[in-house]
């Protein structure tokens, strides 16, 4: 019973709790690695069955590739698709060793001449892939594809040679933002949430979160959406919200946001789930099968993030 990923009497969440109705969502529509991580994080799995899971998706060339990310199809290695990656390993407390190492070196190969990641390489050309993704011959540095790399690999304490010039980039990139949008924001809370330098990364935070106010990137009133703008190039309705930016209590990203507007934003996530158990996906569909995949991703942090906070969810 162990190698399915979970225990042999998994504990039973109350009829139509929102765990209950997700795991029902989960099992009726994810993929197998996703099936493995709610097992893991709700139903006492082990890791083990993730990582078999998350094998399927791993290139000889250290990368991931095969639609591990969704938006971009294919088998090439991608960076988003090894940001992936190591958020699963990050969740199962696997993010370090040969597996590791040998991401790290597949990061090396693909770098910029910074030092840093491009948000999709051109071997993706030839490939479907989101057209909110642009492929380009010579790709430009994105702190959206480094930012959450650099932080998940210093927050579980690997230290590469690939690192160094990477974490220069992301506190250059971060520190440089005068204007921004929600995604790269994100990544910037990514890095900075796990950045060694920690009076740095506060101070940071704080510029960033008053900029993050300034240019009203988070909706802070989820009762009057049309009243927030959606920033360009966002599909209508692709709001973020305080819980999109603070997953966590300990998150740098929680002090911006004022108690009361912090539990309107979880009362708005809670109250997302829908009929069929999982939560939505805000940003554009372009193909049935992304949408279909992703929803579980998205359900699962809703969850973890619910949870998280202290937020009962079965």
């Amino acid at each position: 019973m162990a190698e399915t990923g979970a225990s042999p009497l998994p504990p039973t969440p109350p009829a139509h709790s929102p765990l209950f109705r997700a795991e029902h969502f989960v099992w009726l529509t994810a993929r197998v690695l996703e099936q493995r991580l709610f097992a893991h994080h709700f139903l006492n799995g082990g890791a083990d069955p993730v990582e078999t899971a998350l094998d399927a998706y791993r290139n000889e060339d250290g990368g991931y590739g095969h639609a591990l990310e969704p938006d971009l199809r294919g088998p090439v290695s991608q960076p988003l698709h090894a940001g992936h990656a190591l958020r699963v390993l990050d969740a199962i407390g696997r993010c370090g060793g040969q597996r590791v190492e040998r991401v790290c070196r597949y990061l090396t190969a693909v770098s910029t001449p910074d030092g840093a990641l491009p948000a999709i390489h051109p071997s993706q050309r030839g490939y479907p892939a989101a057209p909110f993704i642009p492929i380009v011959d010579d790709p430009p540095s994105e702190l959206l594809a480094t930012g959450p790399v650099v932080g998940l690999l210093h927050r579980n304490e690997v230290w590469h040679a690939w690192l160094f010039r990477a974490t220069d980039f992301c506190w250059h990139a971060v520190e440089s933002l005068r204007t921004s949008h929600p995604y790269e924001v994100q990544a910037a809370v990514a890095f900075l949430d796990s950045a060694p330098d920690r009076p740095r990364a506060e101070a940071t935070a704080d510029r960033l979160g008053r900029l993050v106010r300034e240019q009203r990137l988070a909706a802070l009133d989820p009762e009057h959406l049309d009243s927030h703008p959606v920033p360009p190039g966002y599909a209508p309705g692709e709001h973020h919200f305080p819980h999109d930016y603070a997953r966590t209590p300990h998150s740098l990203a929680r002090a911006w946001f004022t108690d009361e507007e912090m539990q309107r934003s979880l009362d708005f996530l809670a109250a997302e789930q829908q009929e069929d158990g999982g939560w939505p996906i805000r940003w554009r569909r372009w193909a049935p099968g992304t949408a279909l995949e992703a929803r579980p991703m998205v359900t699962i942090e809703a969850l973890r993030t619910l949870r998280a906070y202290g937020r009962s969810i079965g």
